[in-house]
């Protein structure tokens, strides 16, 4: 006989709280977000003119916060709508059906405008600490692959990986996690395609964003054209540019380094690890070589070689070492898509998913600017700290340099469940008690409450 928990089947569910809010640590997204004027920028700048285009600060910011709470899909938006979830948000709350006719409403000109006010958030985001300021602006850049079911997904199509999905361009910032700039491209789009119109739109976007120190590029070798290199040389930023090894004269370069020349590092368990300068069309060129040893290199006796140029300063050790960093973009990638945001594309129509591009990428960026702008100093002004930026992450969620896990950040403060209360006329949000997080919880909310509003 089957034991039955006499305990649990006694407890009755119902659905009849309208006090309760699913997702209350929202209030700090939203907290940031009110101080940012996301909602007015959206209604002075994105202009539809169509069925649905009506007032559309409120339903980006319903998408939003709806994807910073883990949708992946339009309907995900009605958990907003249960209970009392609403009240943390400071704006209306919109259908999912009504959430999809907005989309729909985009078109490419329209994508732009809201591409225009990302750009604008980030500067007035990183105008209240959480920029760069005069310290070195490390970039990178890569592409991604989002899967998608459906063939009659507007410009999904199969490209080099044989996946149905979109293809879109994404540029983030290494020691944060940030996507700094975002473009939705077709699946069967080149790697490199749009790269030089990209890199054209990111530069300048940075630097009217605040960034006045050296900016630095790293990407791999499917960005590699000589006009790429051109546009970053005109735009004055350094640069780290991985190479195809399979070119002829660039085989026959490696070739020729001396064996004098190359120097040992520490890169893999089971093998040897080398790297060396030598030049390459009149640009330094850094090549890395790695081989198996014992039993095993009897199947790949040969060195495997891994190139790319560069024109920063330094010894081929640690050129080769920073240029390996840029594998942090898959943190920020895998956060974009992981759980929510960009692992569904949802609609139909190309415009509306790159829309939806532009709503995952604000989503994104606001839980990585709640952590920065989130830990004040003693004497209350708001800073970022430079040795520890991510230690600080709402009291010390993850180590420092290793980026934010989005799914982290919300099991410990964005799912928390509340109930919204009046208390002598001051409503009060109960949250569990015994909360682990609450110390890092109240600390952010008070941080982030103290940050004056944006204007203009």
């Amino acid at each position: 006989m089957a034991l039955v928990s006499r305990r649990l089947d006694r407890i009755r569910v119902t659905f009849d709280e309208p006090s309760l809010v699913a997702n209350a640590g929202l209030l700090l997204i939203a907290t940031l977000a009110e101080r940012l004027s996301i909602e007015k920028l959206m209604n002075d700048t994105v202009h539809l003119g169509r069925i649905g285009g009506a007032l559309p600060g409120r339903k980006v910011l319903t998408l939003v916060h709806a994807i910073v709470a883990g949708a992946s899909h339009i309907d995900h938006a009605n958990v907003l709508r249960a209970g009392a979830s609403a009240s943390v948000l400071g704006h209306r709350v919109m259908a999912p059906s009504t959430l999809g006719t907005f989309l729909r409403a985009f078109s490419f000109g329209h994508v732009r405008q809201l591409e225009a006010v990302t750009a604008e958030v980030l500067r007035r985001a990183w105008a209240m600490g959480a920029g760069p300021g005069n310290d070195r602006l490390v970039v990178d850049v890569d592409s991604t692959i989002c899967e998608v079911a459906g063939r009659k997904k507007q410009g999904a199509s199969f490209g080099y990986t044989k996946v149905r999905g979109y293809h879109p361009l994404l540029a983030t910032r290494s020691d944060t996690g940030e996507v700094l700039h975002a473009r939705m491209r077709k699946g069967s789009a080149h790697t490199s395609r749009g790269m030089h119109r990209f890199i054209e739109e990111l530069l300048p976007r940075l630097r009217r964003a605040g960034a006045s120190g050296e900016i630095v590029l790293r990407c791999d070798s499917g960005f590699w054209s000589n006009d790429v290199l051109q546009v970053l040389a005109r735009l004055e930023v350094r640069f780290t540019m991985a190479v195809r090894t399979g070119n002829v004269a660039l085989a026959k370069a490696i070739e020729e380094i001396s064996e004098d020349a190359w120097s040992t590092i520490d890169y893999v368990e089971d093998g040897i690890a080398e790297v060396a300068t030598t030049t390459y069309k009149q640009r330094r060129l850094v090549v890395r070589r790695t081989r198996l040893v014992g039993p095993d290199q009897q199947l790949w006796p040969d060195w495997r070689h891994f190139a790319f140029l560069t024109d920063l300063e330094g010894t081929a050790v640690e050129l080769d070492a920073f240029h390996r960093e840029h594998a942090r973009v898959e943190l920020a990638i895998r956060d974009l898509k992981e759980g929510a945001g960009m692992e569904h594309v949802p609609s139909g129509e190309f415009c509306a998913n790159a829309a939806w591009l532009c709503c995952a990428v604000l989503a994104h960026d606001l839980v990585r600017w709640c952590a920065i702008l989130g830990k004040a100093t003693n004497d209350g002004e708001l800073t970022v700290a430079r040795t520890l930026r991510w230690a600080a992450l709402l009291g010390g969620v993850v180590k420092a340099g290793t980026g934010v896990v989005a799914r982290t950040v919300r099991t410990q403060f964005l799912a928390v469940p509340a109930r919204l209360v009046n208390r002598s006329g001051a409503r009060t949000l109960r949250m569990p008690e015994y909360w682990p997080w609450r110390d890092g919880f109240d600390r952010a909310l008070r941080t982030l409450r103290a940050i004056p509003a944006a204007s203009g």
